[in-house]
């Protein structure tokens, strides 16, 4: 058994252009007001982090960390999901991706991957000097416009996408392994890797590579119907990060999955504030420590219905409430002590 590290909040949600909101200072001083006890931060807030400047110099990221330190706060992980979505993009989204990236490389969609795979590789090399064992990034990819069969797929097709998109992930999976950081992909619908048949094809293509594992969201599961506890059961050895977010899904007579197109609060399926969902949290948390992962319980908020501001002061307190204390020993173990195989052998009748 393993105890869960927490309660942290994915900063994404909650940078903004005003303070506290806009500053690593002010961000770090209104999570530890909230109780939570680690950051995870999007590398694309550069308020908050420069990660050209992280890649280049240990003193910068010894500073940064000692800064978040200061207010008894830990760096969870780096993110870096806007920038590896751009690693691999159909040409039918590069123009809702290009926004992305910076302005010198839209509407090129070759120099946008180049600049996204070299800015995923200088955060492995941040996360590796930050002390870091994981990173959190999205894969990009493809093939999702041919999820539904129909036009049926030519024979071969699924298989090239997930050797090329292997292909471009490779270089940086060897790169993240030279500085000892697990690329943990969440599992999300719009990528390539958004179920666990698709991750396994993804595996598989890269040699199964040691570096290529899960960031384990289970809100994203629910919106596919997914069994997301036994999901847990299949890949717990590859899970390496955690996002505690919640999600419900209500099909109707009009709509079930695919949601007819609708706005966020109109959905069958649709993300909650933690707590109002639908999730089992309490059967994850105790997975999850059964099968020893060793990661970070991380609230990523995203709600159409409740305020951030109410969201972000329940994470903490939610959290911390499902974080099980690992046992150190068995309930039933009164004797305890060495193996007395006599002893054994009465009980045996030998």
């Amino acid at each position: 058994m393993k105890t869960l590290k927490g309660p942290a909040v994915f900063l994404a949600q909650f940078a903004g252009s005003e303070a506290p909101f806009n500053s690593l200072d002010g961000m770090c001083q209104w999570a530890a007001d909230l109780g939570y006890k680690g950051i995870q931060i999007p590398t694309w807030e550069t308020n908050l982090i420069d990660v050209e400047k992280a890649a280049e110099s240990q003193t910068y990221c010894d500073e940064l960390k000692g800064k978040v330190n200061s207010y008894g706060l830990e760096i969870t992980e780096l993110s870096t999901h806007l920038q590896g979505q751009l690693v691999a993009v159909h040409p039918a989204y590069d123009t809702m991706f290009d926004g992305f990236a910076p302005e010198k490389f839209r509407n090129n969609p070759k120099a946008r991957t180049e600049w996204a795979i070299d800015f995923v590789k200088k955060s492995g090399t941040a996360s590796g000097r930050l002390g870091l064992k994981a990173h959190a990034t999205f894969s990009g990819g493809f093939l999702w416009h041919t999820v539904y069969p129909w036009p049926q797929r030519t024979k071969g097709l699924v298989d090239m996408g997930f050797e090329e998109l292997a292909k471009r992930w490779l270089p940086i999976l060897n790169h993240f392994d030279e500085h000892g950081v697990d690329v943990c992909y969440e599992i999300h619908p719009g990528e390539d890797l958004h179920d666990g048949i698709s991750f396994e094809r993804f595996l598989k293509a890269t040699g199964n590579h040691k570096r290529a594992n899960i960031l384990y969201d289970p809100s994203h599961y629910v919106l596919q119907q997914l069994d997301y506890l036994t999901f847990i059961d299949y890949y717990h050895e590859r899970i390496k990060a955690f996002h505690v977010k919640d999600a419900e899904f209500n099909p109707t007579g009009k709509q079930g999955v695919y949601g007819g197109y609708s706005d966020w609060a109109d959905r069958a399926g649709r993300f909650r504030s933690l707590g109002d969902g639908q999730v089992d949290f309490k059967s994850i948390f105790s997975k999850l420590t059964k099968y020893k992962c060793d990661v970070w319980a991380v609230m990523e908020w995203e709600c159409c219905i409740k305020s951030s501001e109410q969201g972000a002061r329940e994470g903490a307190p939610f959290i911390q409430s499902h974080i099980i204390e690992a046992a150190e020993r068995s309930f039933d173990d009164f004797a305890g002590g060495d193996v007395d195989k006599e002893h054994l052998k009465k009980i045996l009748g030998l």
